[in-house]
């Protein structure tokens, strides 16, 4: 039995916490292995090649930044991530899974490598646990709100507060600090909820005015930290 078959098989049943695993047609579910450099994350079929990358360029990078070993079912969309003799930092293993997840939300690569700055997190909302009622409309009237007319809503979200934003499927994903983080998604939960923009676009106005001096304050918190480096620049360059 191979290694993939391995992790496989120890999870295609049960989640972390022992209970069967539901399936979910596509989105993404992860499970932590606690005392285990390992992890497995499930993202949807068509995101498989993103995460892959042309002529597995992609999937090669995230291996060499966090130094992990990555397997990926083209098949099933299911992605395990292990630690090798060379993986030296305790949390490589989760960096790799939030890069893999954020690609699976339909953040591109280069969006998504932004995980690898220090003090960087993902944040993953399913709107299906926000929308109130039945209505079969709702979802896709929710999701046109977050992203506006040609996009614009979600520009302004990502303007004003510092994070990266994608609205892919049930799911709104936001790459930022702690604080950038926050604020963004609080506006997108207001959003759908139904709060009307301009009171939302007032909130984040309200808002940008302190995040600027908080995320100076908490990078400032940070430096000296040992972490992952910052992107090359020369990766994407054809």
């Amino acid at each position: 039995m191979d290694e993939f078959e391995r992790l496989l098989r120890k999870y295609e049943r049960v989640d972390k916490d022992g209970r069967p695993l539901k399936e979910e047609g596509g989105e993404e579910v992860t499970y932590a292995s606690v005392g285990e450099q390992e992890e497995f994350v499930r993202i949807p079929k068509d995101r498989v090649a993103v995460v892959i990358g042309k002529k597995g360029q992609t999937k090669r990078e995230i291996e060499r930044r966090t130094k992990t070993r990555i397997e990926v079912d083209s098949e099933t969309g299911e992605v395990f991530i292990t630690a090798t003799k060379d993986t030296d930092d305790p949390l490589a293993v989760w960096k790799a899974r939030d890069v893999v997840m954020a690609i699976g939300r339909g953040f591109s690569p280069e969006r998504a490598f932004r995980l690898f700055n220090e003090g960087e997190m993902l944040e993953v909302i399913n709107l299906t646990d926000i929308i109130v009622g039945n209505d079969k409309n709702a979802l896709p009237r929710v999701r046109g709100r977050i992203i506006g007319r040609k996009g614009r809503t979600r520009e302004i979200i990502e303007e004003m507060s510092g994070a990266d934003v994608s609205v892919y499927g049930k799911t709104v994903a936001i790459i930022g600090n702690p604080i950038q983080v926050e604020v963004a998604k609080t506006a997108i939960e207001k959003l759908a909820r139904g709060s009307p923009h301009g009171v939302v676009y007032k909130y984040l106005e309200r808002r940008k005015k302190d995040l600027e001096l908080e995320s100076t304050a908490y990078y400032e918190a940070l430096e000296g930290e040992p972490g992952i480096t910052d992107l090359e620049e020369d990766f994407w360059e054809d």
